[in-house]
């Protein structure tokens, strides 16, 4: 009998596959393609304290191994979302992670003590929001701003806390124990790199933005190789991501140190990925006898 079910912070998911934010919104308009009870987690779209717009369009365009998107977080804001589509998820056998973005921690904050009393059970703050009060670096690019909100997100918050560090750093390490310092109870790893394309027909760029965030197969060994310093470095449960076509991509995260993966990209031109990628990981259990998933994790030193 296999085990497949795994733990973050305290939290069982029934399998180490979750969604990855920005690319599953809250799940409805998957939901027609996916059973969500299938998956260990659904996570959701960035979620701040007041509706965004996002940025202008164009938003996103297509590069080789991947994408760039320049959408701006573009969400309707906490009130919204806990009215519409935290009832929508509560319908499924699935465990609920809310992405908290922000331009403030005061922000940040507004939602987490928002989200208290609504039955989620894990929240992702997203720190490569612009910080706005820093000239716009992201919270994410300053380990002094890592711990800070960190610190600042864990008084408040009543789920667990899910620190998503961003890639675009010297050293991930430093950024991973500042928010192991700051009292994060797990980490989400890698946002998307800043990338550019620029169209030479037209002459400009082909983002509004200028830049975008960079996602897909071409950052998979990057991420690999950042989830296994990071595993090196801090205590924490690590949740693996980019790149994620596969469930060979996917055990690929777990042998590296992460306990769980989520799956982002892949989901837009194949909307079952999260579900094939759920039964890969139990044929190869099969395969290769291991009877509890956890045995992956970190197995490769």
């Amino acid at each position: 009998m296999r085990n497949t079910s795994v733990t973050i912070a305290g939290v069982e998911l029934k399998n180490p596959v979750m969604t990855a934010s920005g690319t599953f919104g809250s799940g409805e308009e998957y939901s027609e393609f996916v059973d969500l009870s299938r998956l260990g987690a659904v996570v959701t779209k960035g979620v701040a304290n007041v509706p965004w717009p996002g940025n202008p369009t164009p938003r996103i365009a297509e590069v080789y191994g991947g994408m760039l998107n320049a959408i701006g977080l573009q969400n309707p804001g906490i009130d919204v979302f806990a009215a519409r589509d935290i009832p929508f998820l509560k319908r499924y056998d699935t465990k609920i992670v809310v992405n908290v973005c922000g331009k403030t921690t005061e922000d940040y904050i507004e939602v987490v003590e928002r989200l208290a009393d609504e039955p989620v059970d894990l929240l992702e703050i997203n720190i490569s929001c612009p910080n706005v009060k820093e000239g716009g670096i992201a919270f994410g690019q300053d380990p002094k701003a890592v711990e800070a909100i960190t610190k600042a997100v864990k008084a408040k918050a009543k789920q667990p806390v899910i620190m998503k560090l961003s890639p675009n750093v010297t050293d991930i390490t430093v950024m991973a124990k500042a928010a192991e310092a700051g009292g994060a109870d797990a980490l989400s790893l890698i946002n998307t790199l800043t990338g550019m394309k620029i169209d030479i027909h037209k002459r400009t760029f082909a983002l509004a933005n200028q830049t975008g965030g960079l996602s897909g197969p071409a950052v998979k060994p990057v991420a690999v190789r950042m989830v296994y310093q990071t595993a090196q470095a801090v205590k924490l449960p690590i949740i693996g991501m980019g790149g994620i076509l596969t469930a060979d991509d996917a055990i690929e995260f777990l042998l590296a140190g992460a306990t769980a993966v989520a799956v982002g990209t892949a989901n837009f031109h194949d909307p079952y990925a999260t579900v094939r990628i759920v039964e890969g990981i139990e044929r190869y259990m099969d395969r290769y006898g291991i009877e509890d998933v956890r045995e992956l994790t970190g197995a490769v030193r």
